[in-house]
């Protein structure tokens, strides 16, 4: 409004109204709802979809790219909101702090169990994807006495050396040396299904996984089928698939195993 512009707010609208809806804008602001064909397809002056987020995976970028419309993301704006929340599911974890609330709020007193932890001092955290999010990690993760791994396409030997990781070559080398493994790429054609079944049986047992990325990054049946064998340990703020809206109903089979910890993306 101070630049000038015409404003309308309508959060509560559903993805698929808005090609009946978009007609008469020229910029449309989205926070994770999926802008698909149909909508950039509905209006011949949409001239830029802004996503208010890392990733632009929720808008069809190749049909916005044939309409001349422009798509932008707002990169780096949650990093330390998402390098925080990785430390935050895996104290979870490790402390079992879920169950520790539960138990007291049903009023049992249980010290002997609820004492037991690994802790993360001098454990290996493997990082995938040294980018915004994951250099805020890395940082984090000093404070706490961990051993940083590291892998991306983009990271040279120098780039390690002056992030203070070791580099692992591959995506494998990272999985069968770390304790804890995060997840911060991007989702993209050669990111999606980035983790395997294979890359999943390589983990040390009990070690961790988090994923506060994209849900599609990991073959969650597979990961859901390591879970239920009790290998390891997830620490999700992702799903795949998972609700569009804000407030929905939610049923999948991962959400019942109790070595699965979550939050809502």
């Amino acid at each position: 409004i101070e630049l000038g512009c015409e404003v309308t707010y309508k959060p509560t609208t559903k993805a698929e109204d808005l090609p009946g809806l978009i007609a008469p804008f020229k910029i449309l602001v989205v926070r994770s709802k999926q802008v698909a064909a149909d909508t950039l397809k509905a209006s011949d002056q949409l001239a830029l979809v802004l996503r208010a987020g890392a990733g632009v995976n929720t808008i069809d970028v190749k049909t916005a790219s044939a309409r001349g419309v422009f798509v932008s993301n707002c990169p780096g704006k949650n990093s330390i909101a998402v390098a925080e929340l990785v430390f935050a599911l895996l104290l979870a974890i490790d402390r079992r702090i879920p169950e520790n609330v539960a138990a007291l709020r049903a009023h049992k007193w249980n010290k002997k169990e609820f004492s037991k932890a690994d802790g993360v001092f001098d454990k290996t955290l493997g990082v995938i994807g040294v980018g915004q999010i994951g250099r805020e990690v890395i940082t984090r993760a000093r404070a706490f006495g961990l051993r940083v791994i590291a892998w991306s396409r983009s990271l040279t030997p120098e780039k390690a050396k002056s992030l203070g990781v070791e580099r692992c070559e591959t995506v494998d080398g990272v999985f069968r040396q770390a304790d804890i493994v995060t997840l911060h790429v991007a989702l993209k054609p050669d990111t999606r299904k980035l983790v395997t079944a294979g890359h999943l049986a390589l983990l040390k047992p009990g070690a961790i996984l988090i994923n506060t990325a994209r849900g599609e990054i990991v073959d969650q049946a597979a990961l859901r089928a390591a879970l239920q064998a009790g290998k390891l340990r997830a620490g999700l703020d992702v799903f795949d698939p998972e609700p569009a809206e804000s407030f929905a109903d939610f049923s999948d089979p991962i959400l019942d195993l109790p070595n699965l910890y979550g939050t809502h993306h």
